[in-house]
C-alpha cells in the first residue's frame, strides 16, 4: 500500500501506478496471473523440461486449456482423458513422411496424466469425493500399466554392443553403460556440467525435473573428460558427427543396428543399458535409496521394480551365515 500511495503522489495516474507497484513487490517483473488450467500448466513447467513437452503435446492445444480453475470440474479432466487415451501414439516417421502409429499404452498414458495432475495440485485442493468438485478422480492412473523392463544386458553382453556400434555413437553408449542415467539426461549434459576436478556432475535436465549432482566412478569420469576436451562450457559433452546433442531419434538406430550385430536379444534399447545398469547396482547390495538418488527417480519406483532383486541378495547373504 505505501508504494502505490508514494506512487501516486508523484503524479502518476492510478492504473499507472497500480501497475509499478505490481512490478515493484513482483521484484521487477510483473507475475502471471494463474488462472487456467493452461497457465497452471506453463507456471509449473517453467522448471521442467520433461512437463513441458507433454503438455505441449496433449494440454496447450487442447480445449482444457482454456478451462478457468474456479470452474474446472470432473467432467472437463474425464472427457480430456477420454481425448487422450484415442490419440494414437507416434512410432517413427518414415523417409516419405508417413507415420507410423499404434494405439497409445497405458502406461503412457499414465505419465501424460501425472504430470497435469501434480501441475493442478500445486494450484488446487482435490476435491469432495464422488462429487463433480472432486477433479482428481478423473485423472486416477490405470492399475497395473507400468510392466517391469525385463531384458537384462550382462555386462559381457554389453561388451559385445560396444564392439559393434558405430563409432560415433560409441562413447555416448559406453556412458549409459557406465552410468544409471535416463538417455535423455545423458544427451542434455554439457561440458560445464561436469568438474573434472572432483569428479562430479549436475544433471539438470532430467525427467523428474530436479536438478541432482553426483560424484562419479574413474572409468565413467574418464569418458566425460575426453569427450570434455576443447569445447566451450556450453557445449554438448556428447555430439554427432553433426555437432549436435544425441536424442531419442537419433540414438535408436546406431544402438538397434549395433545389437543385431552383436548377436543381442531382440528388443535391446538405451533404456535396456539403464535397467541392466541400475539392476547390477541392485545385486550389488547398494542401498535402494542410493540408487533411487543417482539415477534420478523415487525409491518407491526402485522398490516396485527392483526390490525383488534386493530380496534375493539378502536370501544369498543369509545363506552364507550358515555354520
Amino acid at each position: 500500500m505505501a508504494i502505490l500511495e508514494n506512487l501516486q503522489a508523484t503524479g502518476v495516474s492510478q492504473a499507472e501506478a497500480e501497475k509499478l507497484a505490481a512490478v515493484i513487490e513482483a521484484g521487477g517483473e510483473i507475475r502471471a496471473k494463474v488462472d487456467s488450467v493452461g497457465a497452471a500448466c506453463r507456471a509449473y513447467a517453467e522448471s521442467r523440461p520433461e512437463a513441458e513437452s507433454r503438455f505441449k503435446r496433449h494440454v496447450f492445444d487442447d480445449p482444457l486449456s482454456k478451462v478457468k480453475l474456479d470452474k474446472l470440474r470432473r467432467r472437463h479432466l474425464r472427457e480430456w482423458r477420454e481425448r487422450l487415451e484415442e490419440k494414437p501414439a507416434l512410432i517413427s516417421r518414415s523417409k516419405t513422411g508417413e507415420h507410423k502409429i499404434r494405439d497409445r499404452a497405458p502406461s503412457s498414458v499414465n505419465r501424460d496424466m501425472a504430470v497435469l495432475r501434480a501441475a493442478l495440485a500445486t494450484v488446487l485442493s482435490p476435491g469432495a469425493p464422488n462429487s463433480e468438485a472432486a477433479w482428481q478422480e478423473a485423472l486416477k492412473a490405470i492399475p497395473n500399466a507400468n510392466g517391469r523392463r525385463t531384458l537384462y544386458l550382462d555386462r559381457e553382453q554389453r561388451r559385445q554392443l560396444l564392439k559393434a556400434i558405430s563409432s560415433e555413437a560409441e562413447s555416448f553408449v559406453r556412458a549409459l553403460c557406465l552410468l544409471p542415467l535416463r538417455p535423455g539426461a545423458m544427451a542434455g549434459l554439457t561440458v560445464g556440467d561436469f568438474d573434472k576436478r572432483t569428479s562430479e556432475l549436475s544433471i539438470g535436465k532430467d525427467k523428474n525435473g530436479k536438478p541432482r549432482r553426483i560424484q562419479i566412478p574413474a572409468e565413467a569420469a574418464n569418458v566425460l573428460i575426453e569427450q570434455s576436451k576443447d569445447k566451450l562450457p556450453n557445449a554438448p559433452i556428447f555430439m554427432r558427427g553433426n555437432g549436435r546433442a544425441w536424442n531419442k531419434d537419433s540414438w535408436k538406430l546406431p544402438i538397434a543396428a549395433g545389437a543385431r550385430a552383436a548377436g543381442l536379444p531382440a528388443g535391446a534399447t538405451a533404456y535396456t543399458l539403464r535397467h541392466s545398469t541400475i539392476t547390477d547396482l541392485v545385486r550389488a547390495n547398494l542401498p535402494l535409496l542410493t540408487i533411487a538418488q543417482i539415477s534420478g527417480t523415487s525409491a518407491e519406483m526402485i522398490e516396485r521394480h527392483y526390490g525383488h532383486l534386493a530380496s534375493d541378495a539378502a536370501v544369498k547373504t543369509l545363506g552364507e551365515l550358515a555354520l
